[in-house]
């Protein structure tokens, strides 16, 4: 892709995955920006991916459990807040939670084609 392409968000279209949980998608052969605007008590649960993720929370605040603890959410956890980013490495498992109205910006390598054809169903609610 050699062609520079220029992207308002506020005219980037809004995906409604659930009632707590919306999306706004800008991507690139190899890159894929995502703003992700997550309501209090969203919940996005445990799952991994192959692509490395940096999550940069724009405001509000979430909570993360990584690795094993994201299948048994415990007390060994990660809050995120305004001004910080988390780093995902590729094949890392983790899960989320609101603990505030969030807006955070998420970075992936390569894009996510399940959320680019609509397979990320354990977003949904449908798995």
């Amino acid at each position: 892709m050699d062609t520079v392409t220029k992207h308002a968000w506020d005219t980037t279209p809004l995906e409604e995955l659930s009632p707590l949980i919306s999306r706004r998608l800008i991507n690139s052969e190899r890159q894929m920006l995502a703003h992700v605007l997550l309501k209090k008590g969203a919940i996005v649960p445990a799952h991994d991916h192959h692509n490395e993720q940096f999550t940069y929370i724009l405001s509000g605040r979430l909570r993360f459990w990584i690795g094993a603890h994201a299948d048994a959410p415990a007390d060994e956890y990660v809050d995120v807040s305004a001004g910080e980013v988390l780093v995902i490495p590729s094949g890392v498992r983790h899960r989320a939670e609101a603990l505030e109205d969030t807006l955070d910006l998420d970075v992936f390598n390569p894009p996510r084609a399940d959320w680019l054809d609509g397979s990320d169903a354990y977003l949904r609610g449908t798995r």
